[in-house]
């Protein structure tokens, strides 16, 4: 028997708590487990018995969870013991809404950083943007991605000028990380035949300066016509899967890292996921949130939600956009933006009667609706939606998905928890982002991001960072979800506090439920996957403010072991 002391497992060392061991095999006794957890802080999120001190393993799923001496007795011969010596073990954490596009951290310019805060310069941007632009053919995009407007020490937005800067000769686009602003050079503008006199279209605007011009903000729909011009790099398919695989086995070691056994997908390439887990390059179970055409084939094919295994399974849609941003500030607001003039609204993308045809259809083929709504005035229509949907065609644990679910007052949360919705709200925008809630002030603050009124209306809410609008970290989440203090010190909407037990059940069973995958996973239980992180120190215990701080230790899915510090 192997017992890991902590020295050795905040060290990193070689041994490993996976899967089931020969050994144990060969002596055939099926009461033994593969590994054993003791010496632990449990916290199983299991509310008959919310602690423990140790568990088992075995095939990939706890059989057994109590005091060190009442699971002492499942040990043999091959069984690995890990030593936890005191430090906590949490359920793994489940992120369910983010955009898995390792692809941009693995070949793309990036601009800002994905992980963490930190403050660049827009020369910092325009310099690497040439440098990219000097390796790239005239006439095809030159693109960079992670930029934040509030994290830039020049203290104000990138413009077309700016841009200019980079090339005459290539079309140049910044991607705010929040996906629904995008900054163009005059080039792109060009290319793409919008001037100063374009009309606004539907769902979105090009920005213009105080003299009339186009400053180089785009937003929402109308990126659509700019993004038709200009080249694009060309890939043969086989180079396009390779990308797309390498990507994906990337990212799946950052979630790792960060203690993810379960991530919603939203999108990508499904053939490209299917493959990566074959070469055993996958560390984090999936719910694949299906875009177009695969939704298509879902509803010919009559494929449903909670189609596949306890590694890859189709989840609920991807997210059907009804509105804005919240980070960019073009989210739907009934009451305005205050301070806005001439009055903004936000921009919707969607007509109701759209909205209410897509629901419908996916409503009646057995798939989980999901839709993208951070205003009050998206979430309205997308309950109507809802609402019509299950008057016309009654169907039982629909779990309707809100990714986003922003800005909700009483009557709306009413009529979420009538069709037991599951929200799922931005998780590190607490901590992350304090630097736009200016922008919406404390009053409108105080029903954003509303964590506090979900649980107190009994809703089973998850949470979703969106990366790459928001970093990936659990822990991140977490101390934001309980301070709702950012990384300046400024708090908002304190109203909406929940306790560091209540976060944990954001992150981990509420995070099973959104996806119709409670009975396997989200607390530590006998008969449930073998899923769960070792953290260097207690969240309850550590000053609230430092929780972004604690170690992720160890990572383990299914009993192997995914990540070491």
């Amino acid at each position: 028997m192997m017992d890991l002391s902590r020295r050795a497992v905040l060290g990193g060392a070689a041994a490993t708590i996976a899967g089931a061991s020969a050994a144990a095999k060969a002596v055939g006794d099926l009461r033994t487990a593969d590994l054993i957890v003791r010496n632990a802080r449990v916290y199983t999120m299991e509310p008959m018995a919310p602690t423990a001190q140790a568990f088992a393993v075995r095939d990939g799923r706890i059989i057994a969870v109590g005091s060190n001496e009442s699971i002492a007795g499942l040990s043999g011969p091959g069984t690995e013991l890990f030593d936890a010596q005191g430090m906590t073990v949490v359920p793994g954490f489940i992120d369910c809404h983010l955009h898995a596009d390792g692809e941009t951290l693995l070949y793309d310019v990036l601009v800002g950083n994905p992980f963490d805060v930190e403050f660049v310069t827009i020369d910092s941007i325009v310099s690497k943007l040439k440098e990219r632009a000097a390796k790239t053919p005239p006439g095809e995009w030159v693109q960079g991605f992670f930029y934040d407007d509030t994290k830039v020490k020049d203290g104000r937005l990138i413009t077309r000028a700016d841009l200019d800067r980079v090339s005459t000769i290539h079309p140049v686009a910044v991607t705010h990380r929040g996906g629904h602003t995008v900054f163009f050079n005059s080039k792109a503008f060009e290319l793409a035949g919008v001037t100063k006199d374009t009309p606004q279209p539907f769902g979105g605007t090009f920005d213009h300066d105080e003299s009339g011009e186009l400053n180089g903000r785009v937003t929402d729909t109308a990126q659509d016509v700019m993004w038709k011009a200009g080249k694009w790099p060309q890939f043969s398919d086989a180079e396009k899967f390779a990308r797309a695989k390498a990507g994906l086995a990337h990212i799946s070691k950052q979630f790792a890292r960060f203690g993810l056994t379960g991530v919603h997908h939203e999108g990508g390439n499904f053939s490209a996921l299917m493959e990566v887990r074959a070469d055993g390059q996958l560390l984090h179970r999936v719910s694949y949130e299906a875009d177009q055409p695969m939704i298509e084939a879902m509803i010919a094919n009559g494929w449903r939600t909670g189609f596949g295994d306890e590694w890859i399974r189709l989840g609920a849609t991807s997210e059907h956009t009804v509105d804005g941003s919240f980070s960019e500030r073009t989210m739907s607001i009934r009451a305005g933006y205050p301070g806005r003039k001439p009055p903004y609204y936000g921009n919707v993308t969607s007509t109701q009667a759209d909205l209410d045809s897509w629901v419908e259809r996916v409503w009646r083929a057995g798939i989980q609706p999901n839709c993208h709504t951070n205003g009050d005035i998206a979430i309205d229509m997308y309950l109507k939606s809802l609402e019509r949907a299950a008057k016309l065609f009654p169907r039982r644990d629909v779990r309707p998905k809100f990714t986003h679910a922003t800005l909700a007052d009483d009557g709306l949360i009413a009529r979420m928890k009538a069709l037991d919705a599951v929200p799922a709200p931005f998780t590190s925008y607490a901590y992350f982002n304090p630097d736009k809630f200016k922008f919406y002030g404390e009053a409108m603050m105080r029903r954003m991001m509303p964590y506090r009124s979900y649980l107190d209306a009994g809703i089973k809410v998850a949470g979703g960072c969106d990366f790459p609008p928001g970093p990936f970290s659990p822990l991140m989440g977490i101390q934001g979800m309980v301070t709702r203090t950012g990384w300046n010190g400024e708090t908002w909407g304190a109203n909406q506090k929940i306790s560091v037990d209540d976060a944990l059940r954001v992150y981990t069973w509420n995070g099973a439920y959104n996806s119709h995958e409670e009975h396997l996973k989200g607390s530590i239980a006998s008969g449930k996957l073998a899923d769960f992180v070792v953290l260097s120190d207690d969240p309850h215990s550590v000053d609230p403010g430092k929780i972004n701080a604690i170690k992720v230790v160890r990572t383990v899915a299914g009993g192997r072991t995914t990540y070491a510090a």
